[in-house]
């Protein structure tokens, strides 16, 4: 028999195929798939024994690296330390980052560090020290920053580069940096103060947890995968920057990076029952009559975030608050107002209840318990009235029950039996989980509260607030960030936008207190509906944020910011609860005057300003009123970075400049192996090829087996 008509009986058995190569085709593919295994595991095994040096391909999976001895091997250059010092003074607080670089090598480098800062920061200054020489940023708007920076930097020039990658992801880029030499970068922002349930907050993040990249890989124009921002991730079509947002992470076993040295100064302006630090510890000190210092004790790795909560004496509870600056012919407000109390007896109304619950890898450990233990804290308390079901995922999307079922008695313990049951495990597919939960519907017959517990350690947020706004109908949505470092841009927006509160539990011994003020929000009715004006009734000579205001909650203050081109003498608040009409007089003429003001309405422009975008705005003028507004207030956005550039050569011309990331740590309480599969996301994945190989291997054998008997 010839060879050709052993090849088309083989593929004809086989595949029913009309290719006459593909008996060879199948050989040869094998063959590769095996040396490409052989190289792979050649390489492994060279690496075991060189743990101080890596090659250049190391550079993506993550620290900083800097040309050693040997030709075309790296060794790595620590960042040295970060220094935070927090002042607060009443409703505002101004935080002052200082982050040190040191190069202990004999060679130039380039330093990048990607971190969190609050997504609520309006970030306004940049500051690089170089020994006793100070070089200020400016802000320009995000191009023209990017291209004064690489300008510098190919100069030789000592350079700083921040830029917003996310309201909550910051980078800090450091050209030029000799060798022994140590560069001090300073960043400032302005935040306001969290105020619920009575009790004063304020967070700190200082990790950036890894988050899940879904989508298909980008290509650069030489057809490779692309890792420009030298992240571990690949930048996708669905998530085009995750390269910018997936710092390189520490590996078990490897030493925490990053310490942190953390001070606050709370000036609250009233007698203080508790003072808290939530997860560091920490020395507290009366400074002076209501004003205290709170130090970490030490420095701290940095893998969870700080949160620091103050609660008044019961006779000086706030009720509400009004500050204020001016800032040319502007005056801002910073308005906090608490709901009114309820005078008539609570209603419970009938609701449908879907709870939506992450089950992902990044929640494996103590996150996966404090879900868990609250998701059934919250099914145990459902009235025989409402209706439930429960939704969980990971990499894939599965509902209890296929559609809400009466919370009785057996399928209220059938829930509670499943979520005990449930383990961590996959990616972070949350589109499919809220498009199951959302139905975009506006004639439910009953008030319809969808209870969503994750990390939110995702990517692609803009992809999901555009889901939320399609689908959210007459659904409230209601989030509750789990773990040491959720990611609160996802968490706070999902819940604004769904109409709903953002709740943070951090430890397994929060939950009950925390899931029971949540109950409260749930079981409460609303104001809604809520409007602001001078007191006239106009609108005119205001500009007013977030708006529309949102739903207003049992515990929860409203918090809004106000322009106003005219000295007002009152605010008008109306509002629709229970059905009846309410109407609340403010008075302005009696306000605390604070720095800062005009930075934090501004911030809030530019967020309601990028939000419009989930809901069809037109994008050229989103970025026109958002750079407008950034540069008019000095912050770094979305279109607009800090730039500093020391004028003097530093760095001769024969001299190369090395460029790579800083490492970040993963999260306290977060399993690498669950995160990372055991490998990082860019490794190659030689089980599959193994597998594969074996495969096509015995395939091509039993090919050949059959072309010898032919």
């Amino acid at each position: 028999m010839s060879e050709e008509k052993i090849k088309k009986g083989l593929q004809k058995k086989l595949y029913g195929l009309n290719d006459p190569g593909t008996a060879l085709i199948v050989v040869y593919v094998s063959i590769i798939l095996f040396l490409l295994l052989f190289a792979g595991l050649k390489s492994a095994r060279a690496d075991l024994g060189r743990a101080e040096e890596k090659t250049v391909d190391d550079v993506r999976q993550g620290e900083l690296l800097i040309p050693a001895r040997e030709e075309g091997r790296f060794t790595a250059a620590p960042l040295l330390s970060q220094n935070v010092k927090i002042f607060i003074s009443g409703m505002t607080a101004r935080t002052v980052v200082r982050q040190h670089f040191i190069n202990k090598s004999d060679q130039w480098i380039e330093a990048v560090y990607v971190f969190p800062l609050p997504d609520e920061s309006a970030v306004d200054h940049l500051q690089m020290k170089i020994g006793e020489r100070i070089v200020a940023g400016e802000i320009k708007e995000k191009d023209e920053a990017k291209a004064i920076y690489e300008k510098a930097k190919s100069e030789g020039k000592k350079t700083s580069l921040l830029s917003q990658q996310r309201p909550n992801i910051f980078t800090t880029s450091v050209a030029n940096i000799g060798p022994g030499e140590e560069i001090e970068i300073e960043i400032e922002y302005q935040q306001a103060v969290g105020f619920s349930d009575h009790i004063f907050s304020l967070r700190f993040p200082m990790v950036v947890g890894p988050r899940y990249i879904p989508g298909h890989p980008s290509a650069t124009e030489n057809g490779t995968v692309s890792f420009v921002g030298g992240g571990w991730a690949a930048d996708t079509d669905r998530v085009p920057d995750a390269s910018h947002i997936t710092p390189p992470v520490v590996a078990p076993g490897e030493k925490p990076v990053n310490p942190v040295e953390l001070s606050v100064e709370l000036a609250g302006g009233f007698s203080l029952s508790r003072i808290e630090s939530l997860y560091h510890g920490v020395d507290t000190q009366e400074k002076e009559k209501g004003v205290y210092t709170i130090r970490f004790n030490g420095e701290v790795k940095a893998n969870r975030d700080f949160v620091l909560e103050w609660e008044p004496e019961k006779e000086d509870t706030v009720a509400a608050a009004l500050f204020s600056e001016d800032k040319g012919m502007d005056r801002y407000l910073l308005l906090m107002l608490l709901p009114p109390a309820q005078t008539e007896m609570i209603v419970s109304v009938p609701r449908e209840m879907i709870f939506i619950l992450d089950t992902s890898g990044s929640m494996a450990g103590p996150s996966l318990i404090q879900a868990k233990n609250a998701l059934s804290l919250a099914i145990s308390r459902l009235q025989p009235q409402d209706r439930f079901n429960v939704i969980e995922f990971n990499s894939t999307t599965h509902a209890l029950f296929d559609a809400p079922r009466p919370a009785e008695s057996a399928d209220v313990a059938a829930a509670l039996h499943f979520v005990s049951g449930l383990t961590a495990q996959g990616g972070t597919e949350i589109a499919p989980a809220l498009r199951m939960a959302l139905d975009g519907r506006n004639d439910h017959d009953r008030v319809r509260q969808v209870v969503f517990l994750t990390d939110g350690s995702v990517g692609n947020e803009g992809e999901l607030f555009s889901l939320i706004s399609d689908r959210l109908g007459d659904s409230l949505l209601f989030t509750i960030g789990i773990g040491s470092a959720p990611n609160s841009y996802f968490m706070t927006r999902a819940a604004s936008m769904g109409r709903g509160t953002y709740t943070f539990i951090g430890k397994v011994e929060e939950v009950k207190e925390k899931m029971t003020n949540l109950f409260k929000k749930l079981e409460h009715p609303v104001v809604s509906g809520l409007a602001l004006a001078a007191a006239d009734g106009s609108r005119k000579g205001l500009e007013i944020y977030p708006e529309p205001l949102p739903d207003l909650y049992d515990g929860e203050p409203i918090m809004a910011l106000i322009k106003a081109d005219q000295r007002i003498a009152g605010l008008h608040l109306t509002g629709m609860q229970a059905g009846q009409f309410r109407q609340i007089a403010i008075d302005t003429t009696h306000f605390a005057e604070r720095p800062g003001i005009a930075a934090l309405w501004a911030r809030k422009k530019i967020r309601n300003e990028m939000e419009s975008l989930h809901l069809g705005a037109d994008k050229e003028q989103v970025r026109k009123a958002v750079l407008a507004t950034a540069l008019e207030h000095h912050l770094v956005s979305d279109c607009t970075s800090l730039v500093a550039v020391e004028q003097q050569v530093a760095r001769p011309a024969e001299k190369d400049l090395a460029s790579a990331h800083l490492k970040t740590n993963l999260p306290q309480g977060w399993q690498y192996d669950k995160v990372f599969g055991g490998t990082a996301k860019t490794a190659t994945p030689s089980e599959l090829l193994m597998i594969l190989g074996v495969l096509l291997l015995l395939l091509a054998l039993l090919l050949a087996k059959d072309r010898k008997e032919r």
